[in-house]
């Protein structure tokens, strides 16, 4: 694994999905061992609070119709309902 001049590596998806890690989401931690062997593992977040993002989905109201996004989109004439 290649570490970048920002000393940054990609953790692979194989990894991330068996541990759980959620880009944006998940914070990991750095642990060393009696040997000086290094291991990361997930945070155990006190409050771990979603991603307004995520949660966003859950609180939009569909107000407009596809037909009428589009016409407002293009500066057409208003559909009729």
């Amino acid at each position: 694994m290649r570490v970048t001049t920002k000393g940054q590596v990609t953790i692979p998806l194989n990894v991330r999905e068996s541990m759980g890690i959620l880009p944006a989401e998940t914070e990991i931690d750095f642990r060393q061992d009696e040997q000086g062997r290094w291991y990361i593992e997930k945070s155990q977040a006190a409050d771990k609070q979603a991603s307004r993002f995520r949660t966003a989905h859950k609180t939009a109201k569909l107000t407009l119709s596809t037909e009428e996004i589009m016409a407002l989109t293009r500066g057409g004439p208003w559909p009729s309902s």
